[in-house]
């Protein structure tokens, strides 16, 4: 499923360039430098769960090469999935790396399955998260049946040597309802 390209890609932001701020609880979730993974199995009190929704080679949206330094339209793995608590979607990921730094590089991707990335990559200590940026998150580039216009994303990259993940995850309503945040 290619991504559709947008008339104004959005605008990643550090936490010293958003302004104005957002509420602290709200900032709180974007720039949390810990494992998402396991503030979402806290939130839900265990009951979290990973579902791949497609994951596969295809060529990176401009604002993903551009993350990783790769050149435009390079081929990347790309993989799609909803973060659930309590069976219920509150976070969409897109995690992708390019292939010229993930193929040779030991990291086996396709193998996940329905498990989370983000542990896999807070438990090897090899890697280095950068900065967080975040955007309103372009409703286009949303599964159909969470598309919604300007929710909250945010993405880093992760790095090990010459390879780079980046990270991006959508912060859904539900999530917000069941942490009792004003996400506007």
């Amino acid at each position: 499923m290619p991504h559709a390209a947008l008339a104004r890609p959005p605008r990643w932001l550090s936490a010293a360039q958003l302004h104005p701020s957002p509420v602290a609880a709200l900032a709180d979730w974007l720039f949390d430098q810990g494992s998402l993974t396991r503030r979402l199995t806290a939130l839900a009190a265990g009951q979290f769960s990973v579902s791949p929704l497609q994951e596969g080679w295809q060529p990176l949206r401009l604002d993903e090469c551009q993350a990783l330094g790769v050149p435009a339209d390079s081929q990347g793995w790309v993989r799609e999935v909803y973060l659930h608590g309590h069976g219920q979607p509150w976070v969409f990921a897109r995690s992708v790396a390019a292939r010229s730094a993930l193929e040779g590089s030991g990291l086996a991707l396709h193998e996940l399955g329905s498990r989370s990335l983000g542990e896999l990559l807070f438990s090897d200590r090899a890697f280095d998260r950068g900065s967080i940026e975040v955007c309103r998150y372009p409703a286009l580039w949303l599964p159909l049946e969470v598309r919604a216009e300007r929710l909250w994303g945010r993405r880093s990259c992760f790095s090990r040597s010459s390879l780079g993940v980046l990270v991006a995850e959508v912060f859904l309503p539900e999530l917000w309802r069941q942490a009792r945040v004003d996400a506007v």
